[in-house]
């Protein structure tokens, strides 16, 4: 696949005989490139100028058969591709300065927002108890209101009940004293129906006893007469 790959890229260098590299910040000049074979190259002269060991890989290269132009263009070319990606994704990261700074912003904002959420807290917290002592004051006054109309309602079944129980017992001495009259009333109704019993008795007593006395009377005038 490396085979491939070096063989398209070098028929694309094989007209010019040298190779032109950008001038840029860790890239080797093309005279350096062609002169010696192990001066830019080596891995301990300017390594740090790149993201990888370009020694190792141009060696790579010409083991796969490829001549020391060929692929130190080779390399070139992924040295650029290489470095351009880099740039790109470096481009959109921050810097550890940025970085500190945001974070800093972030931990102000969150420890005001902690503060902001703590002042919050500690009004909500006040609001809550002056609702509650204001529902505790509220129920003691009603409370209190119950309690004075309970009074109040006992005190009116209180006056209703001896008023009742004053009204029956006047009822009941009413009644009692009606039914001594009808005892007394009947008392004198039998007095004096006894009365006129024995009256009745006496005068039938006299009637039989005068009725007797004729009789014999005439009874003894009879036998008197006959003999």
């Amino acid at each position: 696949m490396i085979r491939s790959f070096t063989f398209n890229l070098a028929a694309t260098t094989r007209a010019s005989t040298s190779i032109s590299l950008p001038a840029r910040i860790g890239k080797p000049a093309p005279d350096r490139v062609s002169s010696t074979p192990k001066g830019p190259f080596s891995s301990t002269a300017r390594r740090h100028d790149f993201h990888f060991d370009t020694h190792h890989f141009v060696q790579r290269l010409e083991r796969e058969g490829l001549n020391r132009a060929q692929a130190v263009g080779i390399m070139s070319a992924m040295a650029e591709v290489i470095d351009e990606s880099i740039r790109n994704m470096t481009s959109n990261m921050v810097t550890k300065a940025d970085q500190e700074k945001h974070r800093y912003t972030q931990q102000v904002d969150f420890a005001q927002l902690k503060s902001e959420l703590q002042l919050m807290e500690k009004n909500e917290l006040a609001m809550i108890k002056a609702e509650n002592d204001r529902l505790v004051t509220d129920i003691d006054k009603l409370k209190q209101r119950l309690r004075e109309e309970i009074m109040r309602t006992q005190a009116g079944v209180r006056l209703d009940l001896n008023l009742e129980k004053g009204r029956m017992r006047e009822e009941t001495s009413k009644q009692e004293l009606k039914i001594k009259e009808v005892d007394t009333r009947i008392e004198q109704e039998i007095a004096a129906l006894r009365t006129s019993i024995q009256v009745s008795k006496a005068t039938t007593l006299q009637y039989l006893v005068g009725f007797v006395t004729g009789c014999s009377a005439l009874l003894m005038a009879y036998m008197r007469f006959r003999y």
